[in-house]
């Protein structure tokens, strides 16, 4: 049993404040593998020497935080749940290029159900190359269905 989450001290405190940065880099190669098993065709995505050879637009979701809430968010009592992914490619991304991906708490809210209140949190992040240009954005939802306090 406990107390039902304050929704509205918790956007104060997190939301749109990097809790997490981390680098990536893909081999050609790695690219080419991650659009095969996605099931892509286009040799842009699956040959790299193709000569708009680029990842899929999907990549971004692929990728994980080191860290995935921020520190001194709260413990949720609760059933957790995936509620689901979106991404949105802004700029090809290309083999061999350091991307840093910087993650923020982009939204918190409720809803109620049958069951009761469910809790959603939406983790972004937003993927840059060196120049500093976003080549993606990746949200990450997660639902938590609050025990009753009985």
């Amino acid at each position: 049993m406990s107390a039902p989450l304050d929704v509205e001290a918790l956007k104060e405190e997190f939301l749109f404040k990097v809790f997490d940065e981390k680098t990536f880099s893909f081999s050609g190669q790695a690219l080419a593998d991650y659009a095969i098993a996605c099931g892509e065709t286009a040799s842009r995505y699956t040959d790299p020497a193709d000569a708009d050879f680029q990842a899929p637009p999907t990549i971004a979701t692929s990728l994980q935080p080191g860290q995935r809430m921020p520190k001194g968010f709260p413990k949720v009592a609760g059933l957790g749940m995936d509620a689901g992914k979106a991404v949105s490619p802004k700029a090809p991304i290309r083999p061999d290029v350091e991307l840093l991906g910087k993650s923020h708490m982009q939204d918190i809210y409720t809803k109620t159900g049958r069951s009761g209140r469910m809790v959603f949190f939406v983790i972004r992040m937003e993927v840059f190359d060196p120049s500093g240009t976003e080549v993606a954005s990746a949200d990450t939802s997660v639902v938590i269905r609050e025990k009753p306090s009985v």
